[in-house]
């Protein structure tokens, strides 16, 4: 996931290998094509079982507390599951074996030999038939227990707690300086009369707001502008469905992770999107691909749904955080040695989004402690608010190696013939809460007029606010 609503959404990003391992669940309610792909998934525990110790050291940076817990944990419950695999597999060889004699004994007229063979092959296949359960509890156990835990963290990441301790990796030299007559957006909107947020409280609720007139038009001509910067670049416009099913929601990291931060339709189970990188990643869950098919670049427009919304105060008022908001996600599909080139590429697109409009902005390197789930690196795009004085994050960027498409059953055949998990990427190439209400503060004219940026001219229809 990208932008973020709030800290905790975040995913919601040179050839560097990564020894993370990657992980499935099997809650009550997971989906059937997720229990059929369990023997794929459960492959990845080879990476723990093997890299123990620089798996322990990438979720420290997390500040992960029940780390070395759940490791010991599922490598206790693997061996388990594998001694169990074992007792079957003999069980199962036995009884093929006493079968094949039960006939041989037969043809020699050894009728009382024939017949102590079948009772013993009876006791195996009761034998078997235990094992079999045995082994499906030890497999739930295991999942149970690997779904708990995150994405190792790239090796250049800091092992910071929180946002405090991210890396500023680009700030532009000069801030905005507002009149002190200048306006929040907040403000601004209610002046101008371009958002009404409480007749979007009447229709719907909080963090629900209405566009119209000016409002509206400059919504659309976002939308518009981003996409088309998108297709310059090289990314095949998507339109995916706004609702997505639970094999979707975990295929992306979404599920178990953030289920209570989803608007769920609980009737047909399906939950409305977070963001279009759940729809666009899934295109290509269950996919075998070749190499010759990498870069796959999709882009999407969709609106987006966060229940959690976070609390009232100055911080989230107006625009800077909703329920409901738009955005336009840019998703990559990469050869795991090209996927950091892409990731770089990926915050080179939308720096120039932010230029383009003429806003100033700064590049973070998140922090260990400050990075979603799913991530093993990820840079945030934040927008100076001139009147609010104060940064909004407004694009997060986000590799995620291996991790997603493992959960995706996502793979493309290398030169050998040979199939290897793909890395995926997203990014937010912009969301536009943030981005509007920058837009409106920044831009105050001493006449009260908004300037609206000479990128969006084509797309307004006009210059001022």
């Amino acid at each position: 996931m990208s932008y973020s609503e709030s800290p905790c959404l975040r995913c919601v990003g040179k050839g560097f290998f990564h020894w993370g391992f990657f992980v499935i669940f099997a809650l009550p309610h997971v989906g059937n094509v997720l229990r059929k792909n369990l023997l794929f998934n459960m492959l990845r525990i080879e990476q723990l079982r093997d890299h123990k110790e620089t798996v322990l050291a990438g979720l420290q940076k997390r500040h992960f507390s029940q780390a070395e817990t759940l490791v010991n944990k599922a490598l206790e419950l693997d061996q388990k599951r594998r001694e169990t695999q074992v007792a079957l597999d003999n069980t199962n060889a036995d009884m093929n074996q006493r079968s094949k004699m039960i006939g041989a004994l037969m043809k020699e007229g050894k009728k009382a030999e024939a017949e102590e063979a079948k009772q013993a092959t009876t006791v195996l296949k009761n034998d078997a038939k235990e094992l079999e359960e045995a082994l499906k509890v030890a497999e739930q156990e295991l999942f149970d227990v690997l779904v708990l835990l995150p994405n190792v963290p790239h090796e250049s990441v800091k092992a910071g707690k929180s946002a405090d301790d991210n890396e500023v990796v680009f700030e532009v030299a000069n801030l905005p300086t507002l009149p002190e007559t200048a306006l929040p957006h907040w403000d601004l909107i209610q002046r101008l009369d371009i958002i009404d947020f409480e007749l979007g409280n009447k229709i719907t609720g909080a963090g629900f707001p209405v566009y119209k007139g000016k409002g509206a038009k400059i919504q659309r001509a976002l939308i518009n502008f981003f996409l088309d910067e998108a297709d310059k670049a090289g990314y095949t416009e998507i339109m995916p469905p706004l609702l997505v099913n639970r094999d979707s929601g975990f295929g992306t990291g979404q599920l178990p992770d953030k289920d209570g931060q989803m608007y769920h339709a609980t009737e047909d189970d399906l939950f409305l999107i977070p963001t279009a990188e759940v729809p666009i990643t899934n295109i290509y869950r269950d996919v075998i691909l070749d190499e010759k098919d990498f870069p796959i670049k999709n882009a999407g427009y969709t609106p987006c749904f966060r229940r959690e919304a976070g609390n009232w105060g100055a911080h989230v008022r107006g625009l800077n955080r909703l329920h409901q908001f738009d955005k336009v996600e840019i998703v990559q599909i990469q050869h795991p040695e090209k996927s950091y080139q892409a990731l770089e590429e990926m915050r080179a697109h939308v720096e120039g989004l932010l230029q383009k409009l003429e806003l100033p902005y700064r590049v973070l390197r998140l922090c260990g402690g400050d990075m979603g789930f799913t991530s093993a690196l990820t840079y945030d795009m934040e927008v100076y608010s001139g009147a609010q004085k104060r940064w909004l994050e407004v694009s997060s960027v986000s590799n995620f190696e291996a991790f997603q498409a493992n959960r995706l059953k996502l793979r493309y055949r290398d030169a050998s013939k040979k199939n290897v998990l793909a890395h995926t990427l997203n990014g937010s190439a912009l969301a536009l809460p943030r981005i509007l209400a920058s837009l409106l503060e920044n831009n105050q004219q001493p006449d009260g007029h908004i300037r609206i940026p000479k990128a969006l001219h084509k797309f307004t229809g006009f210059e001022v606010i």
